[in-house]
């Protein structure tokens, strides 16, 4: 039985909408746009101690990472201890006016923290100690 009005076969959509993959395209783009910005773009593994005040700052930064082994990190790149206060007074040249992070790891050696915050005043730069905020 043919239930059809005329006898001819049907053919097949040559016509194909776009439409519905550009939206979702775009809904991965805005999606991975907005999951990139809550990663965290520091690669040096640093448990940083948590304080219960603090403020967020948005200027330019020096960042000094030091790890429980004593190892140090300017702008994430490896520095041995005796080229410290060189490599942080290159960066601080490229950007001047800028503030020194300290990110130490909680179990780093509070010697090594602060050798490089004397380096920091001893360029005249704003010392910042990053922290963690308590949840608790």
């Amino acid at each position: 039985m043919d239930f059809r009005k005329d006898s001819k076969t049907s053919e097949p959509l040559t016509m194909f909408s776009q439409s519905s993959l550009t939206d979702i395209i775009l809904l991965l783009l805005i999606f991975f746009l907005l999951t990139s910005s809550f990663v965290s773009n520091y690669g040096i593994q640093v448990n940083i101690p948590r304080a219960e005040t603090g403020t967020t700052t948005q200027a330019q930064q020096i960042t000094v990472a030091i790890t429980n082994e004593g190892t140090f990190f300017v702008q994430g790149e490896r520095v041995a201890r005796g080229s410290l206060s060189n490599a942080i007074r290159q960066a601080s040249q490229a950007a001047p006016n800028s503030t020194l992070v300290v990110r130490a790891d909680r179990e780093a050696k509070v010697e090594d923290a602060v050798q490089a915050m004397n380096i920091g005043r001893a360029l005249n730069l704003n010392i910042v100690m990053a922290t963690e905020r308590d949840t608790n």
